[in-house]
Order: structure tokens, then C-alpha cells, then sequence
């Protein structure tokens, strides 16, 4: 059996939207035809679903990933556990779903993996298994609007992990300077398939027929600053533009209902292969986003993608784009980014080709591999 073998704790469920983890997991297979993964995904919460008067979802056990070009069939499992009752009622739940993960692993055969930790509510991992860890860090939670018992609890989560973790990789400088202080840390940057940004794709049929600034990301209030969505979805509407938003939402009713009477398009998740066409189709690309300690944080796939795209690109000073360079990329601040979209989404623009500098998800993949055989050279 492959020693190469990974348990991946994530932040996202393997579904149609990718995001890093998938980008990496994908290509770190097609470059090791002996690794094989495991891939948990954030518990179903039905409690929680059906007080959200969503349909509750329970556990669906192990199941074969989609398919994933270039990687053979049979080769990534998922795994969905169930968080059957909150914390507060049920304090024994994370370990009985740790030792469900750790069965799970072993019933596959991966007598020996790596622990590929993403989500820090799989830190009690650390508890039942001896595992050699990989903490990737994408996102400062501790920097987050949380109550005040969520923060412990993340905050003596990341402890632990910092001091126990065999590997720390984060995704950006500032995280780097923020978690290096407590130990070493590897930089291993977000990316970009450049090459299917480089193909021009047919426009999307629910991409509105006039001008357009366009949001690629997940729709959450962390981030997303749906003030400032109204008040430019309300500028763009006075030349006949419309903002569309491309991504899941995690947004409430009541400010997904402030966004549909500005005029703003929601139009939902859309597969990660999908999403060159509605960026190269854009007149502009916006990145109306929340400007604090946590947002700062991160590093955006937007960025990367966005600048594949070839198109104007007009954003809040957040981190990645407050530091780009690139003259296609316009930096402002909330009061005048209403003003700005609309006059770049007036300008006609050519677009243009997919830079050379930007980091692919199959050199960054690499990085991560070489963090990885650090971490079981030292074993």
C-alpha cells in the first residue's frame, strides 16, 4: 500500500465548484499514479438545516468522487459525517466522527496516510490516530466575526495544531507573517489553470444581454459586502449595466433580498469549468469585498482567475489585489468602487491574453509534494 496515502480534512464539499483543495488534491494524482485520497467533507448539520428551513441531510457514507480527467476511477473516496446535535448537547460528537474517518481510512486500506488538515474542527484526529499532519492554512478564522465560544474553540484548536502539526503550508504572505510567528511555515500560493483561460469559451446564456460587471466567489458575508453590491448594482443600472453574482450563497434572505431589488443577478453556483465564460464575457470583474483583519487573511483564487481572464478588474484594497501590479487591475476604495465599475464597464476593452507570471495549480501542486516528502523524510 502507498505511503503517499492522504486523509484530507476540508473546509468544502467535493461538489461542481472547486476550490484549492480540489485543484491540488486533482493535481497531486495525476502526478503520483500510486496516491490515493480520502476526502471528508464538513459534516451534514440537520438540526441546524432544519432550523434554516432547509430539507436535513444525513450521512451517505463512503462514496467513489466524480470523475476527474487524467486520474484513473476508484482513486478519491468521500466521506460525509453527520453532526447529529450541537456541541453543547452532544460533547463526545467530533471524537465518534474522528474515529468514524479513522474506520473509514482503514476499511479503504489506507493503513498509513497523511493527515491533510484544512478544517480545524477535525483536530481531534490528533486524539485517535498517529498520523503524520499537514496543517493548511487558507483562512484566518481567528480573524473572523465568531461568538465568543466559537473563537475559543478555533483558537485552542490552532494551538494545538501549531504545536503538534508535522507541516505547516498557508496560502499568503500575511498569513505566513501571522502563523510564522509561532513556528516555520511553508507559502504555498492559490493558482490558476491557465490553460483553459488561454481557450475563449461561447458566452453563457444567463449572462444578460447588455454590459456587465461580473463577481466570481462564494456569496458570504464574511466576505461580501452586500452594501456596497446595492449601491453599485444601483450605479451600473442608471447606464442599463447589471452586476451579476456567479457562486454559491451563503447569504441570509433578507440580504439576498436587498441585492435582487437593487437589480443585482444572483445567479447561483456554476461548475468550476463553466467559469472562464462568464469572465471572459465580462465587461468588468468586481471584487466587492469586506476590507478587515480577516479578509486580509487571504489569498483569492479570484485574483488568479480573474487576471487569466484578460479583463478590467476593479476591487477593494483586500489583499492580492491591493498589492497586484498588473494595469488591467484597479484598486479603490467602497465609496468611489460604485463610480469606478461603471465607468470601466462603459470602456470598451479587447480583451487580453492570459498572462505568463501567474502561478498554475500544477506548480503549486508541487510545492505542496515537496512539503509533503519533507514531512515523511523527517518520519
Amino acid at each position: 500500500m502507498s505511503s503517499h496515502d492522504l486523509v484530507v480534512i476540508s473546509l468544502e464539499q467535493w461538489d461542481q465548484v472547486w476550490r484549492r483543495n480540489q485543484y491540488l488534491v486533482a493535481e497531486l494524482l495525476r502526478a503520483d499514479p500510486s496516491l490515493r485520497v480520502l476526502f471528508v467533507e464538513p459534516p451534514s448539520d440537520p438540526v441546524h438545516d432544519a432550523l434554516h428551513g432547509r430539507l436535513p441531510r444525513w450521512r451517505r457514507g463512503v462514496r467513489d468522487a466524480p470523475r476527474i480527467d487524467g486520474v484513473e476511477p476508484g482513486r478519491v473516496h468521500l466521506l460525509r459525517p453527520t453532526k447529529a446535535l450541537p456541541r453543547r448537547l452532544d460533547p463526545g460528537g467530533d471524537r465518534r466522527r474522528a474515529l468514524g474517518v479513522a474506520r473509514a481510512a482503514r476499511d479503504l486500506g489506507l493503513t498509513e496516510p497523511t493527515l491533510w488538515l484544512n478544517d480545524l474542527g477535525g483536530v481531534t484526529l490528533l486524539d485517535v490516530t498517529t498520523w503524520p499532519v499537514l496543517y493548511d492554512i487558507t483562512d484566518d478564522w481567528l480573524a473572523a466575526a465568531r461568538s465568543p465560544a466559537a473563537h475559543d474553540r478555533l483558537a485552542a484548536a490552532e494551538r494545538r495544531v501549531l504545536r503538534d502539526a508535522d507541516v505547516v503550508t498557508v496560502c499568503s504572505p500575511t498569513l505566513a507573517r501571522r502563523k510564522g510567528r509561532h513556528r516555520p511555515v511553508v507559502l504555498v500560493t492559490n493558482g490558476v489553470d491557465a490553460e483553459r483561460y488561454a481557450r475563449p469559451a461561447p458566452r453563457p446564456d444567463d449572462l444578460p444581454a447588455g454590459r456587465t460587471a461580473v463577481y466570481v466567489g462564494t456569496l458570504h458575508g464574511d466576505r461580501l459586502d452586500v452594501d456596497l453590491c446595492v449601491r453599485t448594482a444601483r450605479r451600473l443600472a442608471d447606464d442599463d449595466a447589471t452586476l451579476v453574482l456567479v457562486g454559491p450563497s451563503a447569504l441570509g434572505a433578507t440580504d439576498l433580498g436587498l441585492l435582487r431589488d437593487a437589480g443585482v443577478l444572483v445567479l447561483g453556483a456554476r461548475p468550476w469549468d463553466a467559469v472562464p465564460a462568464y469572465l471572459q464575457h465580462a465587461d468588468a470583474l468586481v471584487v466587492p469585498h469586506v476590507v478587515d483583519a480577516f479578509t486580509d487573511s487571504l489569498d483569492p483564487i479570484k485574483l488568479y482567475e480573474y487576471r487569466a481572464a484578460g479583463r478590467p478588474v476593479v476591487s477593494t484594497p483586500v489583499a492580492g489585489f491591493r498589492e497586484s501590479t498588473d494595469p488591467l487591475v484597479l484598486v479603490t476604495e467602497p465609496a468611489t468602487l460604485p463610480d469606478e465599475v461603471a465607468a470601466a464597464v462603459a470602456r470598451p476593452t479587447a480583451p487580453r491574453p492570459t498572462p505568463r507570471d501567474l502561478p498554475t495549480w500544477s506548480r503549486q501542486a508541487g510545492l505542496l509534494a515537496g512539503a509533503l516528502e519533507g514531512l515523511r523524510s523527517r518520519r
